[in-house]
């Protein structure tokens, strides 16, 4: 692997698990849909980012593919965006009902 990409992966993965470990300790404090939609979102991104690092380095498997498409990949790519817009729905259903 040549340095300049481990080097990308290493950035992606701090970044990302203080991202995370921020997310963490916000989910403690509170208690609201939203927040916790998006906190739960950004904890499955560095999950992602994990995945596909233990990929990379040949510590997981492949994944296996329903149709020749890695089912594991298309959740773990696909879940934090769908956990945010659900995120993003609740606020703006709340704000509609005030």
């Amino acid at each position: 692997m040549p340095t300049a990409d481990l080097i990308l992966v290493v950035v992606k993965l701090s970044v990302g698990a203080i991202a995370t470990f921020l997310a963490i300790l916000l989910w403690a404090n509170t208690r609201d849909t939203a927040w916790m939609l998006m906190i739960i979102g950004v904890v499955i991104e560095y999950a992602k980012v994990m995945y596909t690092t233990f990929e990379t380095f040949g510590i997981l498997p492949v994944a296996p593919s329903l149709f020749g498409i890695p089912f594991a990949q298309v959740v773990v790519d696909n879940l934090p965006m769908v956990l945010f817009g659900i995120g993003f729905v609740v606020v703006l259903a709340r704000g509609r009902l005030h």
